[in-house]
């Protein structure tokens, strides 16, 4: 049973990659993606380095970043919200 789903499984994967590879929009769509994911990734770097608020830490996450990658700046104020009632 667990091979049967196993090549459902790469069965699967082999044609979602022949799909976004061969349409243009998931190229752009990609892109645009991976520019918003490293900007994301080096706002939250430069916040927790740089000392502009002093006893913060965000961990580099792919929660945290994918929060700041969806909603940006209110992302990162929501963050910094949930620590400050949270912990």
């Amino acid at each position: 049973m667990k091979a049967i789903w196993l090549s459902v499984f790469i069965i699967s994967s082999v044609l979602l990659i022949a799909v976004v590879l061969r349409q243009k929009l998931s190229w752009s769509w990609f892109r645009s993606f991976s520019l918003n994911f490293v900007m994301a990734a080096v706002l939250l770097y430069l916040l927790n380095y740089s000392s502009i608020l002093p006893d913060v830490y965000i961990p580099l996450n792919p929660i945290t970043i994918g929060t700041v990658v969806a909603l940006g700046i209110p992302g990162v104020a929501l963050i910094l919200g949930l620590q400050w009632i949270v912990v």
